[in-house]
């Protein structure tokens, strides 16, 4: 949750930034979503080596769930809607910044979900991965 929030806020600045300085001025807004992946790669790798040289039990923790920020949708799709919505700098913090708080409370809302299903007395008719 804190690495998603962390890498979906700067990817929000450094997305704006891109579009900002380098695809609107010089007419390259067609390169906009592989620009803003190869934004999104760039800053998963900088929090991958921070995360590395400042705590190595968490860097052994998060494992191989550090890259895949990278795959996640929801970090292209927040930077992609501050250039739809013409969001400035500071708004694009907090767009992105609210994103993945939001984000974070949905995959813990799940998680207790799933923990509670399974702890749940379920009929055995049903209880199949139609429930999982």
């Amino acid at each position: 949750g804190l690495a998603t929030t962390f890498v979906m806020t700067l990817a929000s600045v450094c997305s704006y930034l891109m579009a900002r300085f380098i695809l609107i001025p010089f007419g390259i807004g067609y390169l906009r979503t592989l620009s803003f992946i190869l934004v999104i790669a760039v800053v998963v790798q900088f929090t991958e080596i921070v995360v590395r040289n400042s705590s190595t039990a968490l860097y052994r923790l998060l494992g191989i769930f550090l890259p895949l920020i990278t795959t996640n949708c929801a970090v292209l799709g927040v930077a992609l809607l501050n250039t739809n919505l013409a969001h400035n700098v500071m708004q694009s913090i907090v767009y992105g910044f609210a994103a993945a708080v939001g984000f974070s409370l949905l995959l813990v809302w799940f998680a207790a979900l799933r923990e509670r299903i399974a702890l749940a007395d379920i009929p055995v008719p049903v209880k199949a991965p139609s429930i999982a």
